[in-house]
């Protein structure tokens, strides 16, 4: 008897549906990613050619791909990559896989140090604190062409990922890549950056076990902000004045629970000359912003 042919259309349907099954969100969307990476087209082309049936060596590659994201591996990490700022930037388990709402990041930042503005500096110097993928350093790069760029990661496989991005974007000799833990890496006295941003761990360590399953496959260190999520946002924000230009700003990331608590730490800290919450995409308050006097 002769083996069954998938098509498209109906691979889609049962995968989707199988997905489904094991919990995993938006199943047909994955479906459609899985088997778009593997056939190297894009998702629109499974649409144009529905009824194409599969060859045997191509349905055995996607069921691999598909028992991968049953097991509810991060969808990013099976191919590769993750989209952000419009642009791809590789990923894996090293590196925490950049967000939607991080953008609101580089946002800020355009807004706050843009051309339009007659205070700024024509060439600004700017700081990513753990830096991860460099998503953030290099979508300010490819933002800011004349600014001075430095990102730094505890991590050294971060670090190595966050090169191969930035050479893949073509940014390999502006940015300087720094192995530390946050400000470690410079002199507390010397007052360099214009903008310093960052997405810091900042779930809460209590909570961390209760995420999606997917959380798992990503690095705990740049999760896990110990108790009430605090931890480093608790160390960035009083040591940031000592790197900051008078003037400059501070971004950071955090969860909305938490902003209160951080805009009272700006406050404490007496270094700050002015302070405010920024709602994400969802209306949430999702960035503190904070301006050194």
């Amino acid at each position: 008897m002769a083996q069954r042919q998938w098509t498209i259309k109906e691979l889609l349907r049962v995968t989707a549906e199988y997905l489904q099954g094991k919990g995993v969100d938006s199943p047909r969307l994955s479906s459609e990613v899985l088997l778009a990476h593997l056939l190297q087209v894009d998702r629109i082309r499974l649409y144009l050619d529905p009824e194409k049936p599969l060859q045997d060596d191509e349905l055995a590659a996607y069921r691999a791909l598909v028992r991968r994201r049953a097991n509810r591996e991060p969808l990013q990490h099976i191919t590769g990559f993750q989209e952000f700022w419009s642009a791809d930037f590789a990923v894996g388990p090293e590196v925490l896989i950049p967000r939607p709402e991080s953008e609101l990041l580089v946002e800020q930042a355009i807004e706050i140090m843009g051309a339009n503005r007659p205070d700024r500096n024509p060439t600004p110097f700017f700081l990513d604190l753990g830096t991860g993928s460099g998503a953030l350093i290099i979508s300010l790069g490819r933002e800011f062409p004349e600014a001075f760029l430095c990102a730094t990661d505890i991590s050294t496989e971060a670090i190595r990922i966050a090169r191969e991005n930035a050479r893949k974007h073509r940014l390999g000799e502006r940015i300087e890549f720094v192995c530390g833990d946050l400000f470690s890496p410079f002199k507390p006295t010397t007052s360099l950056f214009d903008l310093v941003l960052t997405n810091p761990p900042y779930v809460a360590s209590e909570v961390l076990d209760t995420l999606m399953p997917e959380i798992r496959f990503e690095p705990r260190v740049a999760l896990d902000g110990g108790p009430g999520g605090m931890r480093y946002i608790e160390r960035i924000i009083p040591d940031a004045a000592d790197f900051i230009r008078p003037g400059g700003w501070l971004l950071v990331e955090m969860d909305p629970s938490q902003i209160p608590t951080a805009l009272e730490l700006i406050e404490r800290t007496g270094r700050y000359r002015q302070a405010k919450a920024v709602k994400d995409y969802s209306r949430r308050l999702r960035i503190v912003a904070a301006q050194l006097a």
